[in-house]
């Protein structure tokens, strides 16, 4: 994977761990009587909403960047054999000479 990869999976976490954060606030002031407060969860309630049909939105991009990654990577190897065993053979090789090392 590469950096972009994992900082969106990241921001993704990130993301869920805020949602359900503001999810609990909002539970927690659900029954509040004071004017502004309730105000104040209503629109929290409508941005949450929008941020989790984002964050669903994004975790299918990046599962579809996934499968297409997997997919082109099958082709790859269906199209080109020898080199791919050729490859995988060299990287077996690296890292037994690196755990032989240790």
């Amino acid at each position: 994977m590469d950096e972009n990869t994992i900082s969106k999976e990241q921001l993704l976490s990130d993301m869920r761990v805020v949602v359900n954060d503001l999810e609990a606030m909002l539970k927690a002031t659900a029954n509040s009587t004071d004017v502004d407060l309730r105000a104040l969860n209503e629109r929290l309630r409508d941005r949450l909403a929008v941020a989790k049909a984002r964050l669903l939105d994004a975790e299918h991009a990046l599962m579809e960047r996934g499968r297409q990654i997997a997919r082109n990577t099958d082709d790859y190897v269906h199209q080109h054999p020898w080199t791919s065993i050729g490859v995988g053979a060299g990287i077996g090789l690296l890292l037994g000479v690196l755990i032989g090392r240790r």
